[in-house]
């Protein structure tokens, strides 16, 4: 977890994640890693007794962890939310965006230079997991 980039308060979650598959025939692991096919909804029922998703991200291009991190936000998901692998300082704005708030890439990412990627957009135009206000709703409040 050297290279681990965090936007949580509470201590790094350090226990090894098991797959969701393992997890929904156990569910005494307090940590899941959702791999792309995975159906996060699966985890829904369990949300209550997870203090870490990871999500893997394969390759940059593979793009259904962003829908799997929405979806458990949305249901009501508190804890640590960690995009693993191939995450790229570009992607950190629209990952933060859906609920992740913690980052663990394969290739470590500067911690300035992903301050500066998540500045870059101050307002934004839709509703997502973050729970920032658009842009239109602020002008007509």
């Amino acid at each position: 977890m050297a290279d681990l980039l965090r936007f949580r308060d509470d201590e790094p979650v350090d226990h090894p994640a098991v797959t969701v598959d393992a997890y929904l025939e156990q569910s005494n692991a307090a940590a899941v890693r959702i791999e792309p096919g995975d159906d996060a909804r699966a985890l829904i029922p369990h949300l209550d007794g997870l203090r870490l998703v990871e999500v893997n991200f394969p390759a940059f291009t593979e793009g259904r962890g962003y829908s799997a991190a929405r979806i458990l936000r949305e249901a009501g998901y508190t804890g640590e939310m960690r995009a693993v692998g191939d995450v790229l300082i570009d992607q950190l704005s629209a990952m933060r965006r859906c609920g992740f708030d913690a980052f663990e890439p394969d290739k470590p990412l500067d911690p300035e230079e992903a301050k500066a990627a998540l500045a870059t957009w101050p307002q934004v135009y839709q509703t997502a997991a973050d729970g920032r206000a658009p842009i239109w709703k602020l002008r007509h409040g």
